[in-house]
C-alpha cells in the first residue's frame, strides 16, 4: 500500500536542500508530493522572522549548513547573496510540474555550485538546461503565480510555519533536524499518541512573552 506525505519548500533554505539530499532514506512506498511555497508568505502569516533576518543566527545558519553538508557528503557552495528572491525558481519550478528531477537541479544550481538565482542570464541558462526556451513567458504565467499562493495558503491551513516541512497525516515534521523523527513516524504511526509525547499535546501556558525591551 503506498503512502502519501507532502513536502513544502522553498529554495531559500538551505536547510531544504540539505533534506532533500536526503529523500533517499525514505522508504519505497512513501509518495512524496513536492510542493513549493513562498517562505516569506509564512513569515509573514506567522509573524515570525526568518534566520537570515537575525545577524548572528544568519552566521551560525550559514556555517552550520556547510559544516553538515561536509559531514553528509553533500556538495555546498552558498549563493553570491542571500537572503534572494525566489520567485522566478519557484515559479520555473511549478512550470516544471515540481518534479524531483526540477526540484534536485534548481536545488544543486543555487546550492551546490554557488549560482545566482536572481541573476536573468544565469536563470536563463539554468533554465534551458531544463528544456525551457520560453522563461519569461511561464515565469508571468497567471496560472504558475497562482499555484504558488494557493501552496502557501495550503501549507499556513495546515499549520506549516517553516520550510522544509514534511506534513502527513495531520502531523507536521519542519526542519532537517527531524527527518530521523518522520522516519520513525513512518514505522510507528502511533509514535505521538502514548505516554509522555501524548501529554505534551496539551501541555498549557503558564507564562507569555512581554513585547522586547530593548
Amino acid at each position: 500500500m503506498v503512502r502519501t506525505a507532502d513536502w513544502y519548500f522553498d529554495y531559500l533554505s538551505p536547510y531544504a536542500y540539505l533534506q532533500f539530499e536526503t529523500f533517499n532514506q525514505l522508504p519505497i512506498d512513501l509518495e512524496v508530493t513536492l510542493k513549493p511555497v513562498l517562505f516569506a508568505g509564512l513569515l509573514g502569516y506567522w509573524d515570525n522572522l526568518g534566520p537570515a533576518e537575525i545577524p548572528a543566527k544568519r552566521r551560525q545558519t550559514y556555517r552550520y549548513c556547510h559544516w553538515l553538508a561536509g559531514k553528509r557528503g553533500i556538495p555546498f557552495k552558498a549563493p553570491p547573496r542571500h537572503p534572494f528572491n525566489p520567485l522566478a525558481v519557484l515559479r520555473l519550478t511549478l512550470a516544471l510540474g515540481s518534479t524531483p528531477a526540477a526540484v534536485h537541479a534548481i536545488f544543486r544550481h543555487i546550492w551546490g555550485e554557488g549560482k545566482d538565482a536572481q541573476d536573468p542570464a544565469v536563470l536563463a541558462l539554468l533554465a534551458a538546461s531544463l528544456g525551457v526556451d520560453d522563461l519569461r513567458a511561464r515565469l508571468n504565467a497567471l496560472a504558475f503565480k497562482q499555484q504558488l499562493r494557493d501552496n502557501t495558503n495550503e501549507a499556513v491551513t495546515r499549520g506549516v510555519f517553516g520550510v522544509p516541512t514534511f506534513v502527513m497525516e495531520g502531523e507536521i515534521f519542519w526542519g532537517d533536524d527531524l527527518t530521523g523523527m518522520f522516519l520513525e513516524f513512518l514505522e510507528n504511526p502511533a509514535l505521538f499518541q502514548n505516554g509522555e509525547m501524548g501529554r505534551l499535546e496539551d501541555l498549557p501556558t503558564a507564562a507569555r512573552r512581554k513585547e522586547s525591551r530593548l
